[in-house]
């Protein structure tokens, strides 16, 4: 017998089929989307080990266009993770509440070094890609940018 309540349920149940697989599929190939640096002021091939944009407007538009185009599908949008990678909102948290100031500037340029090394190769665990490396891909001023963006979305608790 073909009930409108049993084709409903049938319907509703092969739907639910249909975005649970999608849901399992994750994300599918990821492919880094370039980071347009155009009004940022270059910084050449030395590699910085704390971050000079952090005050920059500019660099914190291209970082948060640049975070959501290539991070928010693994770190979250707006930094805040669904569980598949870090919260980045809590990467130099621990610094945040540090008392002798220049203790609290060494933490957050030992943060910026390894933000900056994690993001130019990525993070390999047992042969795993968990992150992929991306250097070579987006240049330092677009790196610098995007933790720019993330250290306005820190989370100090």
């Amino acid at each position: 017998m073909n009930h409108p309540i049993r084709k409903l349920a049938a319907a509703a149940i092969a739907t639910a089929a249909f975005l649970a697989s999608l849901a399992a599929h994750g994300h599918g190939p990821v492919t880094p989307q370039g980071v347009d640096t155009t009004g940022l002021p270059a910084l050449g091939d030395k590699w910085r080990d704390q971050n000079p944009f952090s005050t920059n407007k500019q660099a914190l538009k291209v970082g948060t266009s640049a975070y959501n185009q290539n991070c928010a599908r693994c770190h979250g949008i707006d930094a805040v993770s669904g569980g598949i990678a870090p919260d980045l909102r809590h990467l130099d948290r621990d610094c945040v509440g540090m008392k002798v100031e220049a203790k609290k500037q060494a933490c957050f340029k030992e943060m910026d070094n390894y933000y900056l090394a994690s993001v130019r190769t990525g993070k390999v665990r047992n042969g795993a890609v968990y992150m992929p490396p991306f250097e070579g891909v987006f240049n330092q001023e677009a790196m610098w940018a995007i933790k720019t963006y993330l250290e306005t979305r820190r989370e100090t608790k």
